[in-house]
């Protein structure tokens, strides 16, 4: 077996190979922490907080409503809504009442927000009241029958509750007063109800779905991936056995990854709720509000995106705050820059490691050893348990030997069940039973795996390969630069030339000539980039994922344009 899985090898003794994995619906993990740590903090949100038995309460109240409202097993129901406690509630609300969850990124324009709920088929949709608006423009065109309100004032503290209202109109400009009234239900008033028991729902623990969990749409129009209970309870059980050290009922997770990202979801609150860990949540990824909350309330995890460690130690004020408590971070969405790893293990004295997954695998398939392990510069780690991982061919579809790179293939209980209703492009993913990433790399002998790029952003210029991570990581080793992507943009001699789009530090004077001279001492010269673009910041997704695709849509419409000028 270790002979087929090398890094099965370097697996300290405390992670087995394979795990015991319990095979009941996610929703019941809360039904155990309730019972387990009912008087024990769960949320801690902006100086409000709740136990698991409040949370409990407020799960099955609102999930006896929406049975009463006609949600019945597997009818879809939208959460549109930031970290919060509503979210978590929400969840885990739709999961007793028997339905599947679509998270819905509060971000989408009604364009998106149409699609996705026409595409899902769902039927509610629970969101904050200044979505409330937006979500009425387009309910019309789609199945929603129903919508609840909720607002962030909701589970604010006095006298946060009080003032928020006049942030909130500064802010968006609007005052949204939705009313607990025919097909708009408002969650305030849901929660005053009694509580009462639910009658039981039968759950397949293979096979049901849990959550349609949509794809960035990096490729053509976004796709609702099928995870079940199976894979969520898996993903966040080997991530428990990954992180040995943890103690349930003792740690505190920082959620600013957003729980509408399989991220967020799986890794802080899945994982929180199975092992009694409070939640410390933050609407949105704010560096300042980010490194306030860690000074005051102490969290031990901060699983986070290289985005997010980089605002932080950017922020001019830093030095301000103790960041000591943290332990561990698994960072994901994104490659880690090693300068980035390195500052901030020296900046908290815990341990940040680069991990690696999918939309597709609840997300997490490798990750690097926290503990009694060397890291291995650049690598994304090893397979967790009961996960298989290979590098295949991209020309023959052959399985490749070690440090080839070719495309990156994975086998594991945490893969998904397909795409909804796209029978034809889950059977393109699948071959043989291994999920093909799309992710270009290869693995060393003892077993470590490395990503070079995304197949799609591979640029081929002169005829040669070449892997955007590669440039990117060197320089984000010179000192001036805060942030940087390079990609591919057309190029009439070479087919494609190597551009860098760069976020410089604060105060610097950094030039083109400077960042060249430097690239040059580090790369091949066909490597190099040959056109730098300075920018005050670059695009992303609310994970914190640098858009790539978006700067060279700007590039190739700038260079249309030209050609329209010229014709």
């Amino acid at each position: 077996m270790t002979e087929l899985k090398p890094w099965l090898t370097l697996y300290p003794k405390e992670i087995p190979a394979s795990l015991e994995y319990d095979p009941k619906p996610v929703q019941q993990y809360l039904i155990h922490a309730a019972k387990r740590f009912p008087d024990k903090t769960a949320i801690h949100f902006m100086g409000k907080e709740l136990t698991f038995q409040q949370v409990y309460d407020a799960a099955v109240t609102l999930a006896g409503y929406l049975q009463d409202l006609g949600i019945t097993k597997g009818d879809r129901v939208s959460i549109m809504l930031p970290n919060s406690p509503q979210s978590v509630i929400s969840y885990f609300a739709i999961l007793f009442a028997g339905g599947i969850v679509v998270q819905t990124n509060p971000l989408y324009t009604e364009r998106e927000l149409e699609y996705q709920m026409k595409d899902s088929g769902a039927i509610a949709v629970i969101t904050l009241d200044i979505l409330y608006p937006r979500i009425s423009k387009i309910i019309a065109q789609t199945d929603l029958q129903h919508t609840v309100v909720t607002a962030i004032k909701d589970y604010l503290p006095f006298p946060k509750n009080i003032i928020y209202p006049f942030i909130q109109k500064k802010q968006y400009g609007l005052v949204v007063h939705a009313k607990h009234e025919g097909n708009t239900h408002l969650l305030t008033e849901i929660l005053k109800l009694p509580v009462k028991p639910l009658p039981p729902n039968e759950f397949n623990f293979e096979e049901d779905i849990a959550i349609l969990q949509y794809t960035g749409g990096t490729t053509g129009f976004p796709k609702g991936v099928m995870l079940t209970h199976k894979n969520l309870v898996s993903n966040a059980t080997m991530c428990n056995a990954w992180l040995y050290k943890c103690r349930p009922g003792e740690e505190s997770l920082l959620g600013v990854i957003p729980f509408f990202h399989v991220y967020g979801m799986t890794m802080i609150m899945i994982l929180a709720v199975m092992q009694g860990y409070k939640m410390i949540l933050l609407p949105k990824f704010d560096a300042e509000t980010t490194l306030k909350t860690i000074h005051k309330q102490r969290p031990t995890m901060f699983p986070g995106a290289p985005t997010i460690y980089i605002g932080l130690l950017n922020h001019p004020d830093l030095k301000k705050y103790d960041l000591s408590s943290i332990d561990s971070c698994i960072s994901g969405s994104a490659p880690l820059p090693i300068e980035v790893q390195q500052k901030f293990e020296e900046l908290t004295g815990g341990k940040l490691v680069e991990g690696y997954g999918l939309t597709e695998t609840s997300p997490v398939t490798h990750t690097n050893f926290f503990w009694d392990r060397p890291r291995i510069k650049g690598s994304i780690g090893v397979p967790w348990p009961d996960t298989d991982a290979a590098i295949f061919s991209l020309e023959t579809g052959e399985l490749l030997p070690c440090g080839e790179i070719g495309e990156i293939a994975v086998k594991g209980p945490q893969v998904m069940k397909g795409y909804w209703n796209r029978p034809d492009e889950t059977d393109q993913v699948f071959k043989d039973g291994w999920l093909f990433t799309g992710d270009l790399g290869y693995m060393d002998e003892q077993g470590y795996f490395y990503i070079v790029d995304r197949k799609k952003d591979m640029i081929i210029a002169g005829g040669f390969n070449i892997y955007p991570r590669e440039i990117e990581e060197v320089l984000y080793e010179h000192p001036d630069v805060q942030e940087v992507v390079a990609a591919g943009i057309p190029d009439p001699y070479r087919g494609e030339t190597v551009k860098a789009y760069v976020v410089v530090r604060e105060g610097s004077l950094v030039t083109e000539d400077e960042l060249n001279q430097f690239a040059r001492k580090y790369l091949a010269s066909y490597k190099a980039p040959r056109v730098y673009e300075f920018r005050k910041e670059l695009p992303k997704t609310a994970v914190g994922k640098i858009l790539r695709r978006v700067l060279v849509a700007e590039d190739l419409k700038k260079i249309e344009e030209e050609a329209e000028k010229h014709a």
